[in-house]
């Protein structure tokens, strides 16, 4: 339910309604955006109440009008907010007009490693530096990341360099501890459905960057992001990092541009993507990219590594720096022609 006041509603009367709806036991949320204050309940109404709900509401000063959020997801809804949200990490803007590249490699192996790489980000126009230290992998026998001294790595790289930080959260458990290191917490596409995890990350004081599964429908995905808002957490991104392919001779999955203008329609929430989970290519990322920026994508995340072909986890996707900086001059003239940063 959306309460719209009144333009010339006086913080009394606004508070007032807040108050109302916090004593019938319901979450009440100031959102800002346009020329008028409007309140959102949050909470789940009940059938039998969202008629008597809409009379007390309607019954009481500086109400303009009640409307109720049709869709499944409430809070993610641009129903229910109509402003984009723009999410602050340390100063970049996410979803404004700027387009934000995140880039780096896949996983942290080293200090040398995620340093030449972090460099490379920054040199080309990179804002946000992506890294692994905890990786959830098919095999058990593959590489599972550094762990905590992988975290710790990220977080002196991004100081040393000045680039904020993202990296995945695989559990609950390690949210408090990711959230010590790294600037932006991670959800990773197998995790888009690990409720307790994303409750703990709705807790957590920290931007979340939510991919989408690769079986998810767009309402399943922002049912996920739900669960993030509806514990406090306002500053989520979600990421489009492509679904199941019906033939995957040539790329790891089908990355879904579309999925682009249906989150701006149907949401309020920024939305980037990941070229490079997408196709599982390099030779793939950059057209990808240039396709996203030109359909509206807020920026993208991107793998990046001095030596792809010594990486330890997924460098047959990874850009080479010299790939990566004339990938940055195509983004920019692109952002440029369409009215972005």
């Amino acid at each position: 339910m959306i309460i719209a006041m009144r333009a010339d509603a006086t913080p009394e009367e606004i508070q007032g309604i807040i108050d109302k709806i916090t004593e019938v036991g319901m979450q009440a949320l100031n959102l800002p955006g346009g020329d008028r204050t409007v309140i959102g309940v949050a909470s789940s109404i009940p059938a039998d109440m969202r008629e008597p709900l809409t009379e007390l509401m309607l019954s009481l000063p500086g109400v303009d009008h009640v409307a109720q959020v049709s869709r499944t997801y409430k809070l993610a809804s641009r129903e229910f907010h109509a402003a984009d949200t723009v999410v602050d990490v340390k100063g970049i803007k996410i979803g404004g007009r700027e387009v934000v590249v995140m880039a780096g490699p896949c996983a942290v192996e080293s200090r040398e490693q995620l340093l030449a790489a972090a460099q490379a980000v920054k040199e080309a126009g990179g804002r946000i530096l992506r890294g692994g230290a905890f990786k959830p992998r098919t095999s058990p026998y593959a590489f599972q990341g550094l762990g905590l001294e992988g975290l710790k790595l990220l977080r002196e790289v991004g100081a040393q360099t000045g680039l904020a930080t993202v990296t995945e959260v695989l559990d609950h458990h390690d949210v408090e501890a990711v959230m010590a290191h790294a600037d932006i917490l991670q959800i990773g596409a197998r995790n888009m459905h690990n409720f307790p995890l994303l409750v703990a990350v709705g807790k957590a004081s920290r931007p979340v960057l939510l991919k989408r599964g690769p079986s998810a429908t767009i309402d399943e995905w922002l049912l996920s992001a739900e669960y993030i808002l509806s514990e406090g957490n306002p500053s989520v991104i979600l990421c489009e990092r492509g679904v199941h392919p019906l033939d995957r001779t040539y790329t790891r999955n089908t990355l879904d541009l579309s999925a682009i203008s249906v989150i701006k329609e149907v949401s309020h929430l920024p939305v980037i993507i990941d070229p490079s989970h997408a196709t599982g290519s390099w030779r793939y990322v950059p057209a990808m990219s240039r396709a996203a920026i030109a359909a509206g994508a807020d920026g993208l995340l991107v793998e990046v590594h001095p030596d792809p072909k010594q990486a330890l986890c997924d460098g047959p996707q990874a850009l080479k720096p010299e790939v990566f900086a004339r990938l940055m001059d195509d983004v920019r003239r692109i952002a440029a022609v369409i009215g972005r940063g």
